[in-house]
């Protein structure tokens, strides 16, 4: 292809990486998206590596979600050894299988030799064990081993999301032995923050920043300058327990050793944002009752994450259904009960699930415990009552002028109260009853905390009423 052809297509100026891959939405720009849609179809190559071989792997972890599947693996093959195997950590798990499963394994083993450990790990997890086992096969010894060990550890916990490349001495060296090292072996990851010292059966000893390195004459050992490493992380640990260690302690690496101290790999902060973003997004999913559904799963797919918490809804709807029922008399003869109840039940639904969003968020941080539960749930029922006599005072109001009976009014008002104490009490309770059993609260406590708002919605205010008009 001619370079007028490159550079514009159908009569419009393509968009290159030089005028910037996104439009003003902050999304992948429809005119670069054509521009390489157009490539594509063209199998034009020169174009596809100059123009997407510069962008950073994250910028093309956008594309790839921007093109249609066809075109995605389409893309990789034409780019070769020039697509940047790293970008596939920047997008869903679907769309990275779909890519991987359709490459050949050897080059897929090819690339995982370019990649940091941690992002080899993180395209090879999810790869039927056979392919993981041909491609494993076909690395260095050396890297072999290092990969089978981090996918040996237990998803999302440090040992799979750390690095093992990192910089190791022992404590006799001195300053200018470690510098020397640090420039001469070509194996050393391309950028690090801390060197860890280590003994002859590798326990970890100590650590030395870089810049304390820098500030230290040759002469000196390293032992005489490094510090104890008081953050040293499991490799079992939790990743989201060790992405915790960096906000408290202001991390930007640590050491990851295996049960016996040693030191098997290092954990970064690169690293630990995406499992503070990751598990932040899974826990607004949960609590939505969608699981782990991505933007490019399919509507089969999308339709059966779903549809179990929709059958434990429409199970706790039969029961607050079940409960109505016992007042149709009552609401036969007060129709103004038809009209108001589902207030009742929707504020408390509304209040509980406040509550619960604060008491599932400090369980996730760590900021509730059996230290503080006793003290957190007295300021929330709190909260229930304080917010209760409010609306419960302005709902009683608006429903006694509507229906022109301040006995609805009171009645709606105690009911209001009721609820929302309630709706608290639930709100805290149950997301701590679930963690307390090991169940996640993120994934069941809205199911739970709309149905006993809902009950006792419906039998407080239908009850109320039936007691006072003697029905």
């Amino acid at each position: 292809m001619s370079e007028p052809e490159t550079q514009e297509r159908d009569g419009n100026p393509a968009a290159t990486p030089e005028h910037g891959i996104y439009g003003e939405d902050g999304s992948v720009s429809a005119h670069f998206l054509a521009h390489i849609g157009a490539a594509i179809a063209d199998r034009d190559t020169l174009t596809l590596r100059r123009d997407v071989g510069g962008l950073h792997q994250s910028e093309i972890g956008d594309l790839l979600e921007a093109l249609q599947p066809e075109q995605r693996r389409a893309l990789v093959q034409l780019m070769g050894d020039e697509f940047d195997f790293t970008a596939l950590t920047e997008v869903d798990d679907a769309i990275r299988l779909d890519i991987v499963e359709s490459l050949p394994n050897t080059q897929i083993a090819q690339a995982v030799q370019q990649l940091d450990s941690d992002d080899a790990v993180y395209i090879l997890e999810d790869l039927d064990p056979e392919d993981q086992d041909e491609i494993l096969a076909q690395l260095p010894f050396t890297e072999r081993v290092r990969l089978r060990r981090s996918l040996s550890y237990p998803e999302e916990t440090a040992g799979r999301r750390m690095q093992t490349e990192f910089v190791a001495v022992p404590p006799f060296w001195t300053v200018g032995q470690t510098i020397d090292y640090m420039r001469e072996d070509q194996n050393l990851p391309d950028s690090f923050s801390q060197i860890f010292v280590i003994d002859p059966s590798f326990r970890l000893v100590g650590a030395v920043d870089l810049d304390r390195i820098l500030r230290t004459k040759r002469s000196v050992k390293t032992e005489e300058i490094m510090r104890e490493t008081r953050h040293a992380i499991p490799a079992t640990m939790d990743q989201e327990e060790a992405a915790r260690i960096f906000e408290q302690y202001d991390l930007l690496s640590a050491a990851v050793v295996d049960e016996n101290e040693r030191l098997v790999g290092v954990l970064t902060i690169d690293d630990v944002v995406d499992v503070i973003t990751q598990e932040a997004e899974e826990d607004l999913l949960r609590m939505g009752g969608v699981g782990d559904e991505e933007l490019s799963d399919s509507v089969l797919a999308a339709g059966r994450s779903r549809v179990p918490w929709l059958m434990v809804n429409l199970v706790t709807a039969f029961i607050a259904a079940s409960v109505i029922s016992l007042f149709d008399a009552t609401i036969e003869q007060v129709v103004a009960l038809a009209v108001l109840m589902p207030i009742v039940a929707g504020m408390g639904g509304n209040a509980g699930s406040q509550t619960m969003t604060v008491t599932v968020r400090a369980l996730a941080t760590g900021d509730l415990d059996i230290y503080n539960a006793g003290r957190i749930i007295r300021r929330e029922v709190g909260v229930g009552l304080l917010n209760g006599v409010i609306f419960a005072t302005l709902i009683g109001l608006v429903a006694g002028a509507w229906f022109q009976s301040p006995t609805i009014g009171g009645i709606i008002a105690a009911a209001m109260v009721i609820n929302m104490f309630v709706a608290a009490l639930a709100g805290i309770l149950i997301p701590l009853l679930l963690d307390r059993v090991g169940a996640d609260p993120a994934v069941a406590s809205s199911v739970f905390v709309t149905a006993i708002t809902d009950v006792v919605g419906f039998f407080g205010f239908l009850g109320l009423a039936t007691w006072w008009f003697g029905l």
